[in-house]
């Protein structure tokens, strides 16, 4: 009976030395001398061409800053994850940057994702900032800021643009009432129109369930005479709006928010000739003269072979301003991730960075970003500033 004892006594202090251990790793990893910084986004499925323009453009502003010596001597290192455009394959993908070391989140690319993962890292207090998360539920924390204009901003701007210059006089709007960027945009859109003469005609919703016949929101577009469709809803469905309407014959002004880049090349089997007028609100054009922009342009076709669209330019302001953060506050690698997130989220409210989205771009406690919108028109198969 006493060996019996000395033995379970033995395994005992076995176990809990092996939960010490256990409790042990959870300490956080990550290197003294290099800034390690996480991105998530869809870089494959529906999304695809946006989460991928993130990731690439993110890489080259981290290669750029680099090259130029770092950030206060100090490297920056990536690692992007694919959500899918997913909130639970989101999560998972938190998990595996979290886990290699990553103490400031680029992400998530997407609303509801971002969303998602907020409340991760509020948990663990690590800086969050998403390049093009628009639903205003993205930065609700204080450790949660954003590059990209908000939905309410976009459904206000896009109201308020169409009323000044008297665009049209009867709109009809179709949104998706199953995703909270397209009914953020169009709720905030709704509101903003009562302040000028055109009507809201028809307003038809529909889901991700029902997202590929659209005859039945168009037909009442067209029965009420809309002169133009608000489309505040992404590139693909929009696509298939453009080539029903075509095919009924029925033709109004078309505006849309910043889902609609990719319209241009990114739906196999599109008629890019359909999107010809359309007008879409964005931070970012590609082929303006402003020196910055040509440069990013250059260096991200000559690294990538592609045009960068907003999403990508966005990401790039991100990691500057991130970089402008660390030089004020001074934050090292060896820091936790609380002690450099309380660092750097007041820093992103005191810095002003020139970026490619706007010049003197600066933040707000509420981790809003301070810029204009630009109105594009898709002329000859190119976005043309307005």
């Amino acid at each position: 009976m006493k060996k019996f004892s000395r033995f379970l006594s033995v395994i005992l202090a076995a176990a809990m030395i092996v939960s010490m251990v256990g409790c042990g790793s959870t300490e956080e990893k990550g290197s003294a001398d290099t800034f390690r910084l996480g991105g998530i986004g869809p870089v494959t499925g529906g999304a695809a061409i946006y989460g991928q323009a993130v990731k690439n453009a993110t890489q080259l502003a981290v290669d750029e800053i680099n090259a130029a010596g770092g950030v206060n001597g100090y490297k920056l290192e990536l690692n992007f994850q694919d959500d899918e455009h997913d909130p639970e394959k989101a999560l998972n993908a938190y998990n595996v940057i979290k886990d290699w070391g990553a103490k400031i989140l680029l992400g998530c690319v997407t609303s509801t994702p971002s969303i998602a993962v907020s409340e991760k890292t509020k948990e663990d207090n690590m800086l969050q900032l998403t390049p093009s998360g628009t639903a205003a539920d993205c930065t609700k924390y204080d450790n949660a800021f954003r590059v990209c204009f908000s939905d309410p901003n976009q459904g206000k701007e896009s109201a308020k643009y169409i009323g000044e210059n008297g665009l049209a006089t009867k709109v009809a709007v179709i949104y998706d009432s199953s995703d909270v960027y397209s009914s953020g945009i169009f709720e905030a859109f709704a509101k903003e129109a009562e302040n000028y003469s055109f009507e809201i005609v028809s307003a038809e919703a529909f889901t991700a369930e029902s997202k590929t016949d659209f005859s039945v929101q168009l037909q009442k577009a067209k029965d009420a005479a809309a002169d133009m469709v608000f489309l505040p809803i992404y590139y693909q469905e929009s696509s298939l709006i453009l080539t029903q309407a075509a095919n009924m014959g029925y033709a109004p002004k078309w505006f849309s928010c910043d889902g609609m880049d990719g319209i241009l090349g990114g739906v196999e089997n599109f008629d890019t000739s359909l999107a010809e007028g359309v007008m879409l609100l964005s931070p970012f054009a590609s082929n303006s003269t402003d020196e910055l922009t040509q440069k990013f342009v250059a260096n991200y076709k000559e690294k990538f072979g592609d045009i960068p669209n907003q999403f990508a330019a966005d990401a790039y302001d991100g990691v500057y301003a991130i970089k402008a953060a660390i030089e004020k506050t001074g934050v090292t690698p060896d820091m936790s991730t609380s002690d450099i997130c309380n660092k750097l989220k007041v820093a992103l409210t005191e810095i002003s960075i020139d970026g490619v989205t706007a010049k003197g771009l600066t933040w707000d406690a509420n981790g809003e970003p301070s810029k204009a919108p630009m109105v594009l028109m898709i002329e000859n198969g190119e976005y043309t500033i307005l």
